[in-house]
């Protein structure tokens, strides 16, 4: 069985305005012995919704009661869905190399990096932003970094969460705040000191 790590932190500290969101729902916590049940990612340009990808993926196991209670996908709904090695490519090439955004990003990078090398001998290299280490950055206060938690501040529907595509919606909506608020920061720090402190050396 091929498995391979991540081979650097690919995580920007920047703001594009152009990026994939993506999200997946799992049977578990571990790429090595758990599986992907959905896959989702829609594509932004210039804070517009372009595209969206969302298909359901077939396990080879079984699916637990927990995670159909909390993901409100079960056994029946993934008995006629394709296999993860038709699935996991089309994901791929959906994302293509753009610049992706997840919460806590490193766990769904993990799964769809371990099934892409196992399945294609090829690692998934994009470049990627978290907006959980965002919400650490300009949230601090927040006693709860979760993405419903930081939803739930922002003031965002947060009804059928745990599915991927309103997972990717939500977590798009928190990435725009958070892309507001650094500017608005920056903004401060340009009026504070009367000049833009990005351009000192």
């Amino acid at each position: 069985m091929h498995t391979s790590p991540i081979s650097r932190d690919k995580s920007l500290i920047l703001f594009p305005d152009n990026y994939v969101v993506l999200d997946i729902e799992t049977t578990g916590f571990n790429p090595r012995e758990h599986e992907i049940i959905e896959l989702s990612a829609i594509k932004v340009e210039n804070g517009e919704i372009k595209e969206q990808f969302s298909k359901l993926v077939k396990p080879v196991g079984y699916l637990s009661s927990y995670i159909s209670n909390l993901t409100g996908i079960t056994n029946d709904m993934l008995k006629d869905a394709p296999g993860i090695k038709e699935t996991i490519w089309e994901f791929k090439e959906f994302c293509s190399d753009n610049i992706v955004v997840g919460h806590n990003i490193s766990f769904d990078i993990g799964f769809i990096n371990t099934n892409l090398v196992q399945n294609y001998d090829t690692p998934f290299k994009n470049n990627y932003i978290d907006t959980l280490k965002l919400a650490r950055k300009f949230l601090c206060h927040l006693p709860s970094k979760k993405l419903g938690a930081v939803a739930t501040y922002f003031g965002f529907n947060t009804d059928g969460m745990h599915r991927g595509l309103k997972d990717c919606f939500v977590t798009n909506l928190c990435y725009q705040k958070f892309l507001e608020l650094n500017k608005s920061q920056h903004q401060k720090q340009v009026n504070a000191f009367g000049f833009n402190l990005s351009d000192i050396h």
